[in-house]
């Protein structure tokens, strides 16, 4: 007997049958099968990659589950013999999600009973301890140790679950990147056999939305149940419990020399009592930054702040040539919010979200989500009665035969068809809010609070405390190419501004963030120049400067005032940038936000190994 039923097989032959008539499950992986004719379709070429890529990554995320060996049944027919038979055989499944998280059920009881006994211990220290101050410092210290020991263990714990859990959360997040793309293909399939669909914002949104229904529809009923717990845990839970209280029972009866024995215990731990409290103080400090560090890689998490960059250039990118992309319109409105984000919000976002470490594939689906959900894109379509003055001309003859012309001005109605197109930037807190648990909030505010204990990791800041280098006595060199003193000047009368406001609040954002490029940006807008803008450095204001061709090595020495400079503190890529004043040949000279949370003017010798480059301003 299989899953398909009854089945026959010819022992001599080896060759099997279904004999039950049983129909076979449907395999529902989520892959399609395309056919010829849609692989023919160039404006569908794009989604049936797509689809095959989010397919193939869905499918090597489940291979990547945990397996284990599941002992079957299996119904043959031996010919020779006349008969049928039986035969065992193991099967490679899936292990379930609740297998892999559960602790070990025998662990949690006998835990159970070593807290009931040093509760009833402690209870017991706690009545005599205020009579000796000895035995209540000691008894406080050992405390303390106990819950410090119980935290880390805890710590320990959750991490060891997630570490066990990732494999199912990158399936699962492979599998909704599968389920997108696998809608966009359906929906692009129905754009291109019904053309009057793409006519329509509105027709567009419903049939997406009717696509996507049907599409879970057939993923949820493709779903199957799994598991229960084991009734020999809970056997031994019960047991072991007992065990414990009868522990207690004895600690209780026998107290006294429970005391003493404890209290030689807290003699040797009162004459460590100072270095206990130091100790104590380190584990609790190292803790608290352990929990409110990022747990992933800095690599993955850069190359996650630049994929979501990238969506956003995109964006970008589509509504700068909106109207050459959606031509018909006698006008078009725009009415956009800024397209940015704080790339420690996002980091802290996905942080939270996952429970531990993300990588760019397990988090590219998510990242569509939350962009999704910060940015909401409408376009509107109007029409208006307008009327335009027309010259027309009639010619008459009159009884005499001659031939008269009359010219005369009409007014003539036409339609007028005017596009609104309107951005909201919802913020990244707003999608926390909307789409995290209390819990994961929490977790999210303390990531975003602390940058991680990572404030450079996405550029940003100098920790230099420093106060502003003295120009006194500078003789700077000119170069060959044209600078801008103005901006300059502008840049040097921001010299003593703390906390980078009116800056960050300028570019968008409702609260401090790293703002050095936030800086540089207003003030080239200041000086009258649309861009660059730019809220980070390696993900935004590199890649900008590089695409357009106005990007110098760290060893470039032709630089002019009003160049933007970029600084590399740790190897990793761009961490800081300011605006530069000049040269005297030797050093160069800067004028920079967020040094020490404050604006300065700066310098470094040319040949310094932490100038990552500059971008050339074309003024």
């Amino acid at each position: 007997m299989t899953r398909e039923g009854a089945v026959e097989e010819n022992q001599t032959t080896g060759k099997s049958e279904n004999i039950s008539g049983k129909e076979k499950e449907a395999d529902f992986s989520g892959r399609l099968h395309f056919t010829e004719e849609d692989r023919a379709m160039p404006e569908l070429e794009r989604y049936i990659r797509k689809a095959e890529q989010a397919a193939d990554k869905a499918e090597a995320a489940r291979e990547r589950i945990p397996k284990k060996k599941k002992l079957t049944r299996e119904r043959l027919y031996d010919e020779a013999k006349g008969k049928g038979k039986t035969k065992l055989r193991f099967e490679e499944v899936e292990k379930p999600m609740s297998e892999v998280a559960k602790t070990n059920p025998v662990s949690r009881p006998a835990s159970l009973a070593g807290r009931m006994v040093a509760g009833k211990a402690h209870g017991k220290i706690h009545e005599v301890e205020k009579e000796n101050s000895g035995v209540e410092a000691g008894h406080s210290i050992e405390r303390t140790g106990e819950r410090a020991l119980s935290k880390s263990s805890g710590m320990a714990k959750t991490a060891l679950r997630n570490h066990r859990l990732k494999p199912y959360r990158e399936a699962a997040k492979a599998e909704r990147a599968l389920h997108k793309a696998n809608v966009n293909f359906q929906y692009h399939k129905a754009l291109s056999e019904n053309p009057n669909l793409s006519s329509n914002p509105l027709s567009r949104f419903l049939q997406k939305q009717k696509i996507k229904h049907n599409y879970a529809k057939d993923v949820k009923s493709a779903g199957k149940a799994a598991g229960k717990t084991e009734q020999a845990a809970g056997t031994a839970t019960k047991k072991t419990a007992q065990a414990g209280e009868k522990g207690a029972r004895f600690i209780a009866r026998h107290w006294k020399g429970a005391l003493l024995v404890l209290a030689i215990g807290l003699l040797i731990l009162a004459l460590a009592g100072g270095i206990s409290s130091c100790t104590n103080m380190v584990i609790g400090g190292l803790g608290a930054v352990t929990a409110t560090s990022y747990p992933s890689e800095e690599q993955d998490m850069k190359e996650v702040e630049a994929a979501y960059t990238a969506m956003e250039q995109d964006l970008q990118h589509e509504l700068d040539n909106y109207e050459s992309l959606n031509l018909g319109y006698d006008e078009y409105r725009f009415d956009l919010d800024g397209i940015h984000h704080a790339p420690h919000e996002l980091a802290a976002y996905l942080s939270a979200y996952f429970g531990g470490a993300y990588t760019p594939a397990s988090a590219q689906g998510q990242l569509q989500t939350v962009f999704e959900l910060q940015y909401e894109l409408t376009e509107t379509e109007t029409e208006e009665t307008r009327y335009r003055t027309e010259t027309r001309t009639d010619t008459w003859t009159d009884e005499d035969g001659n031939t008269h012309t009359d010219t005369y001005e009409v007014e003539v109605p036409y339609t007028y068809y005017i596009m609104t197109v309107t951005l909201k930037n919802h913020g990244l807190f707003h999608v926390a809010e909307e789409t995290l648990t209390a819990e994961q909030l929490e977790l999210y505010r303390a990531y975003r609070d602390t940058s991680g204990n990572m404030p450079l990791l996405f550029g940003g800041g100098s920790f230099d405390t420093s106060p502003s280098t003295d120009l006194s006595g500078v003789e700077f060199v000119n170069g060959t190419r044209p600078g801008n003193q103005e901006i300059i000047d502008l840049a040097k009368a921001q010299v003593g501004n703390v906390g980078g406001q009116p800056y960050w609040s300028w570019y968008g954002f409702d609260s401090r963030v790293e703002w050095c490029a936030c800086f540089v940006s207003w003030c080239i807008n200041q000086a009258g120049y649309s861009e660059p803008r730019f809220a980070a450095c390696a993900s935004q204001g590199v890649p900008w400067f590089k695409e357009h061709g106005q990007w110098a090595a760290g060893n470039y020495t032709d630089i002019a005032p009003g160049d933007v400079i970029f600084f590399d503190w740790d190897g990793g890529g761009s961490d800081h940038v300011g605006l530069v004043i000049g040269t005297d040949g030797t050093n160069v000279y800067t004028v920079e936000g967020n040094s020490g949370d404050a604006c300065k003017i700066k310098s470094y010798p040319l040949t310094s190994q932490y100038i990552h480059g500059y971008g050339l301003m074309n003024w």
